[in-house]
């Protein structure tokens, strides 16, 4: 089994619907037995609470429930559970300097973007998604999170 950690700065925008866009690719193709996926923040800002409203209404338009979610942060212990650890942003990586983040674990979510034509991907070398947090387009990010969840699925052989 493969396992995943999506990672962003609060756990409530772009981590949460990272894993259950990533949960609904899996599920849809009936590989949901084979990937354990799951998402958590930087910070301690948010712990405990909910996914953000708009957030949630943004699944919700693609048929993608989170429910019950709540925000935790990522701990040492992560780095070893987790196979990838897939942050949002370049800040996301500078935010875990205190982890051990060594070990080809850490991905960007939009390294693997292109996946889906080329078949490859290279660590740390894509783009930043887009925090919703501060321009409010969840459906812009929706669609970067889909695209790099798409490609992700394809690097790992589906």
């Amino acid at each position: 089994m493969k396992k995943l950690l999506f990672v962003c700065h609060g756990n409530i925008c772009r981590s949460p619907m990272a894993e259950f866009v990533m949960k609904k690719i899996a599920r849809d193709a009936a590989a949901e037995g084979v990937l354990h996926i799951e998402s958590a923040a930087t910070s301690s800002e948010e712990i405990g609470n909910a996914v953000y409203p708009p957030a949630v209404r943004e699944l919700a338009r693609h048929g993608i429930c989170c429910e019950g979610k709540r925000a935790r942060r990522i701990t040492s212990a992560d780095f070893l559970h987790y196979d990838m650890i897939i942050v949002m942003e370049e800040y996301n990586i500078r935010n875990m300097r205190s982890l051990p983040v060594g070990g080809g674990k850490v991905w960007k979510l939009l390294d693997f973007a292109d996946c889906c034509e080329k078949g490859e991907a290279t660590p740390l070398s894509g783009g930043d998604i887009s925090d919703p947090w501060y321009h409010g387009d969840f459906s812009a990010t929706y669609e970067e999170i889909e695209r790099g969840c798409k490609g992700l699925f394809k690097y790992l052989g589906f």
